[in-house]
């Protein structure tokens, strides 16, 4: 059996957060873990995590990267799921996600998509779905292999501590998620997960501001890993490049041809 942390990173979120937690005590796999990073909030944040049941790890330096990073720092599981504090998990959530690392020792990341949970209901999923398919039709060209959607996705502890030293977590307009795929793709596999039930906030898409800063930040964590990144070399180096795999039992990785 694999293990599973969960890991929420939160500012200031303390009422959506409440919603998430709930949603995660009632997953068919429950968590072995489940971790708040609290990332400088001055609302009640901690304590509804802690009334949760949830362990809070307390990240001040300012940045959604850098409050990811410390919840995977701090997890203690084989696999480490990642949704943020507005979402909404299914109620298959985890047990869908680790079933995916269960059947395939070749994945180091799952991923999926989501609906809206808010918002126009005609919208709800149309409107993320025109938003994630522009994302991973870009990004997968981009980077040669799929992307990670930060509100939905998992990866193996071992693969993360990998990639750990390599990320930009003190670089506050990075994606995390984006960041993540371009050091865990580098001879690891990463799976797009159909069936993995998550729904989001529709805020990222009312504010118009916010989705502008939202792609900035897009392009400005594409182009810091230029030009030894630059998609032909690295789809180059790719396929020069033998995949890795984990052992169930031991969770070690080993060159798979």
């Amino acid at each position: 059996m694999l293990t599973v942390s969960v890991v929420v990173p939160s500012r200031d979120d303390a009422d959506l957060l409440g919603r998430c937690l709930a949603a995660l005590a009632q997953q068919t796999r429950r968590a072995d873990e489940v971790i708040v990073v609290d990332n400088g909030s001055t609302d009640a944040t901690a304590a509804v995590a802690r009334a949760a049941g949830a362990r809070v790890v307390t990240e001040p330096e300012p940045g959604v990267l850098a409050a990811s990073a410390a919840g995977y720092d701090a997890a203690r599981s084989d696999v480490l799921a990642r949704l943020d504090a507005d979402c909404i998990p299914g109620p298959e959530w985890l047990e869908r996600v680790t079933s995916a690392f269960a059947a395939d020792p070749r994945l180091a990341a799952v991923t999926g998509g989501a609906r809206l949970v808010d918002g126009p209901r005609r919208l709800r999923r149309a409107l993320p779905a025109l938003y994630l398919g522009a994302y991973y039709i870009v990004l997968t060209v981009t980077l040669g292999h799929v992307p990670l959607f930060g509100s939905n996705m998992a990866i193996r502890r071992d693969a993360w501590t990998a990639v750990s030293g390599r990320v930009h977590r003190h670089d506050g307009l990075v994606h995390d998620d984006l960041d993540l795929a371009f050091h865990l793709g580098e001879g690891r596999r990463i799976r797009y997960v159909p069936n993995l039930p998550m729904g989001i906030s529709a805020r990222p898409f009312g504010e118009g501001r916010a989705f502008l800063t939202r792609i900035r930040r897009g392009f400005h964590t594409v182009f810091i890993h230029w030009p030894a990144q630059f998609p032909p070399l690295r789809w180059t180096a790719l396929a020069a490049t033998p995949r890795q795999e984990w052992s169930h039992d031991s969770s070690v990785a080993v060159a798979s041809e």
